[in-house]
């Protein structure tokens, strides 16, 4: 197995637009061609639009694009800005008069960290698909990943930056890759080591303790809200030929990747959400990949903290001592 860029799989695009005063911003991922697709929604209060295009007993037969963005619902509206740009440009479902391109969204709740005004529009959205012809890699406090934070049980006093983390991988002519904005209540681990990287600081603000454990102390005096504000979304892709019914499988098994990375996670008022892209024709076995997707998701999840820098008086994870 080796570590591959994800723009190396069948020409994906990936591109950020971002707000940085209003901590906010949004990811897009582009697709050569109307590819089979698949999603997984683990939380209990998603904000998205579109999702019931990857439902295997709808018409459509896959995705032009997966927008990832900041701004809870209010964010829904930029994808208009994705299907503004690929109208331009001949993309999309032949309806006679146009072509309608099929975009899935998702959004991270970010409106705490920054000025809860301002949230990615389309004029922002059609920036990030201008910047994903650049066809430059950028990790951390970009697009989505702007506002992101984790570890908020006590607040923002004890809680972290993060951002969106991108990782890929090739196994023989297999490739499978992941962009993922990690929004978490929870603490993220390593996943080949299991050591803590980032998420709910300790009383010196220096050193990294368990939200598990510490809302199992507090079990009989729940902190208020303590599960709003939290979500992580992506989106794997494949060069390998699946169906949409097996995408969603897919997408199922990569979301295990989240739950080797993030504790707790897929809470009732968490939005995660997974979507799976197949971009190429290669030839594979599904649980083979699924078990691949769910190693890069895990991996996207660790660099997303791990690239991430400190902002708006939060730390990351290179801030504290190792």
């Amino acid at each position: 197995m080796k570590e591959i860029s994800i723009l190396d799989i069948c020409g994906v695009q990936v591109g950020h637009a971002q707000d940085e005063g209003a901590a906010t911003g949004c990811t897009v991922l582009l697709f050569p061609s109307l590819c089979p697709a698949g999603c997984e929604i683990r939380g209990g209060g998603p904000a998205s639009r579109e999702t019931p295009l990857t439902d295997p007993r709808m018409a459509s037969q896959g995705l032009n694009g997966v927008l990832l963005s900041g701004g809870s619902a209010f964010g829904l509206d930029a994808a208009g800005g994705v299907l503004r740009y690929l109208e331009e440009r001949g993309v999309g479902f032949d309806v006679g008069v146009t072509k309608v391109p099929l975009v899935c969204e998702s959004c991270v709740f970010d409106l705490a960290v920054g000025d809860f005004r301002v949230r990615p529009d389309q004029a922002m959205a059609y920036a990030a698909c201008q910047d994903a012809q650049r066809g430059i890699l950028q990790e951390g406090n970009v697009g989505v990943g702007t506002g992101c934070t984790v570890g908020k049980l006590l607040g923002a006093d004890y809680a972290m930056k993060s951002g969106v983390g991108i990782y890929a991988v090739q196994v023989g002519r297999i490739q499978v890759g992941a962009v993922v904005a990690v929004n978490a209540l929870g603490d993220v681990y390593d996943i080949d080591t299991g050591a803590p990287l980032a998420g709910l600081l300790g009383e010196d603000r220096a050193s990294l303790r368990s939200t598990e454990l510490t809302s199992y102390a507090a079990i009989e005096r729940p902190v208020e809200n303590a599960f709003v504000g939290n979500t992580t979304i992506g989106c794997v892709v494949t060069n390998g030929s699946f169906s949409k019914s097996e995408m969603n499988k897919l997408a199922a098994m990569a979301s295990n990747g989240y739950a080797r990375t993030i504790r707790p996670v897929n809470t009732t008022a968490d939005g995660d959400s997974l979507y799976a892209v197949s971009v190429g024709r290669e030839p594979a076995a599904l649980d083979v990949v699924g078990t691949l997707a769910a190693y890069v998701t895990g991996k996207a999840v660790n660099r997303a903290v791990l690239s991430a820098r400190g902002a708006y008086g939060l730390k990351a994870a290179c801030d504290l001592p190792r």
